[in-house]
């Protein structure tokens, strides 16, 4: 506006409405939220995306409860209907942006708040943008009187939101309570950072007592600890770096980068320790074939036997899965299975090559480990891999055995685009004493003394060692190669040229399953 040119009376009223319904209107609310360790909803977005650049959507929308409130109190107490949303960019690249906000009614879902997101998410559909919702409140809202209601359970919201499964990365950030409907919202998202205060649950303290269960406090009815460990969420982040923490994630989305630095690949060649029984940390290997600093670890406090990450090798977006040997020595679990299946389900729908890294005895056997339904849960890993539309890269650590190796690899040893085995590596059907035992059972039975025994086993174990080293394995072309553990990441990086070679490597668009 152009010094001393007048202001017309309607855009006067546009600006007065619009002042409304930012922060600035609502310093006590404002004050009171961060007191608890808060942030507001456009604090959120302003963090997230490039100054300027966000479009709001349905920002003048009351909550539909006219015959209750009068105008002014819509207007104070329930600007944008508890959602504010709209388009944005973040590195430049082109994002939606949605966040509840706490300060109106606890972040609850209202009618014409539902309305608008239904809208917004037809726009993501159509431009197939990248999503980061904020999804804290406290479920559906029953007080919306202005448009008639009996079940309130015609709402397309969720089905809309779930519908984008594999067509857009959708990542939900939680950082207060986050109950019943908003919970959807998180739990159909990609992917979920938490903070500490985040509490998530399918139904909050309301809910719970008028189902006759009793007084439960809000922070009580999934705390982070109980969330992190049973894996709803992929990523814990202070309160302080939530949205550090979802650019992060989704910058994973936005494609290849130019700025990287690779680490010192000399280490890895003393990275596995030697024999079979010692358990070492995964992640060092991991960082160290990714560029610096591109490592994000996804769900590590639930089935920590396998490592998932998403990472960069060259710029370019990877998942790596991995064997964790401190955990029970890295065998195959229900959870592990679970935990894997999805990883690939995400890395497939969304264009990302995975790096499976090898050092399990095996599936996870005995009784109790059948109890957990092992025999489904870790074929839905099989049946995963088998669809993806990426490539997949194995790289063979240390130990291959058995099913567990073989469902790590896709199927076989030559599913994979490449198998690589380091020099230390051994692969069979089975750990190798346990096969000594099982094959040679009668000769075994015939040796009286225990010691003499326990000494016949060992040396069959020696020999069945020697005879199934990688490089054995290779020369039967069982594997595709045996290398210098510091050429590792230069293969991988040039395996993915050329699966990429014309823009080749794109996303199947398959749905993503929840867990």
């Amino acid at each position: 506006m152009l010094p001393g040119m007048a202001i017309r009376p309607e855009l006067l009223e546009v600006l007065a409405r619009r002042a409304l319904t930012e922060d600035s209107a609502r310093p006590e609310a404002v004050a009171r939220l961060h007191e608890r360790g808060g942030r507001t909803a456009r604090e959120n977005l302003a963090e997230l995306v490039d100054e300027g650049s966000f479009v709001e959507y349905g920002r003048f929308v009351t909550a539909a409860q006219s015959q209750r409130r009068p105008l002014e109190e819509l207007l104070d107490r329930t600007a944008a209907d508890g959602i504010v949303g709209g388009l944005a960019t973040v590195d430049g690249h082109p994002v939606a942006a949605l966040s509840y906000d706490y300060l109106v009614m606890a972040g609850t879902q209202g009618m014409r708040g539902h309305r608008k997101t239904d809208r917004l998410l037809d726009v993501i559909d159509r431009l197939r943008v990248p999503t980061v919702f904020f999804a804290a409140g406290g479920g559906g809202r029953p007080g919306d009187t202005d448009i008639p209601l009996v079940s309130a359970l015609d709402v397309t919201t969720f089905a809309a939101w779930a519908r984008l499964s594999g067509r857009v990365p959708r990542i939900a950030v939680v950082e207060d309570n986050c109950f019943a409907g908003n919970a959807v919202i998180a739990g159909c998202s990609d992917l979920i950072v938490a903070t500490e205060r985040a509490s998530l649950g399918m139904g909050g303290p309301a809910m719970i007592a008028g189902g006759g269960l009793g007084d439960v406090a809000a922070a009580d009815v999934g705390p982070i600890e109980v969330m992190e460990a049973n894996g709803v969420v992929d990523v814990v982040a202070r309160d302080d770096d939530a949205v550090g923490t979802a650019r992060k994630l989704l910058s994973y989305f936005l494609g290849r980068t130019t700025a990287w630095t690779a680490p010192d690949q000399a280490p890895l060649r003393e990275a596995v320790p030697e024999g079979e029984r010692t358990a070492y940390d995964l992640l060092p290997i991991v960082e160290t074939l990714c560029d610096e600093d591109s490592v994000t670890v996804l769900r590590p406090g639930f089935a920590p036997e396998l490592l998932t990450a998403l990472g960069r090798i060259e710029g370019r977006t990877v998942g790596v899965v991995g064997n964790d040997t401190r955990h029970w020595a890295g065998a195959v679990t229900a959870d592990a299975g679970d935990k894997a299946a999805r990883f690939l389900q995400l890395c497939d729908a969304h264009g990302f090559p995975v790096v499976s890294l090898v050092d399990t005895p095996g599936m996870m056997v005995g009784p109790d480990a059948e109890r957990t339904g092992l025999v489904r849960h870790t074929s839905r890993l099989l049946v995963a891999a088998a669809r993806m539309e990426v490539p997949l890269l194995g790289v063979v650590l240390r130990r291959g055995y058995g099913l567990g190796a073989q469902a790590m690899l896709g199927g076989s040893t030559h599913e994979p685009l490449m198998t690589i085995a380091w020099p230390g590596a051994h692969l069979g059907a089975m750990g190798l004493e346990g096969a000594v035992r099982l094959s040679m059972r009668r000769e075994l039975e015939e040796i009286a003394n225990p010691d003499e025994r326990e000494a016949r086993v060992r040396e069959l174990t020696a020999y069945a060692q020697a005879h199934s080293t990688a490089l054995e394995v290779a020369r039967h072309f069982e594997i595709d190669d045996v290398v210098d553990p510091a050429e590792t990441r230069g293969i991988l990086a040039r395996l993915l040229d050329a699966a990429d070679r014309d823009g080749r490597l794109v996303g199947s668009g398959r749905p993503v399953d929840t867990w």
